[in-house]
């Protein structure tokens, strides 16, 4: 078994408005509450951060996949969106939604491409943050497969 190990250094100079850091590896970032939540909306916050681990590991997983099944994609592009419930004060992230846009190349036969459809869905089974956020926050997936015209 291997074991992958990740650090993160965060500071905090003051209170819940204030304006914080963190330092992970290649991720060098201010941190604050953001606008919606009458915060400073300086540098990023969690919200966006888990938003941001969900789909960058869905769309690698997604491309690995593609990759290791020899489907060639001319283009792999994707909108995501967070959904955060406020009721009676208490923030619940509730939801994020993958869009997902592949383009196929020319060559590609209608098996490659429904090979591709079935590979967008078990990237996300697959990705370690949605198997990390399962049975807590709900992951929809509306991809949009199309083959390029030659």
């Amino acid at each position: 078994m291997t074991m992958h190990h990740f650090h993160l250094s965060a500071e905090w100079p003051g209170g819940r408005n204030d304006i914080g850091t963190i330092q992970s590896g290649n991720l060098q970032t201010q941190i604050s509450v953001p606008t919606e939540m009458k915060g400073p909306g300086i540098g990023t916050n969690p919200d966006e951060m888990l938003l941001g681990a969900a789909s960058t590991c869905y769309i690698i997983t997604f491309a690995a996949m593609l990759e290791r099944s020899k489907i060639e994609k001319v283009s792999l592009t994707m909108q995501s969106e967070a959904l955060v419930d406020v009721t009676n004060g208490v923030f619940t992230y509730k939801k994020i939604i993958h869009r997902p846009t592949l383009v196929l190349a020319s060559i590609t036969s209608e098996k490659e491409a429904e090979k591709a459809r079935k590979l967008a869905v078990k990237a996300e089974s697959s990705c370690m943050i949605s198997r990390a956020i399962k049975g807590n926050v709900e992951v929809e997936l509306n991809a949009t497969i199309s083959i390029a015209q030659p």
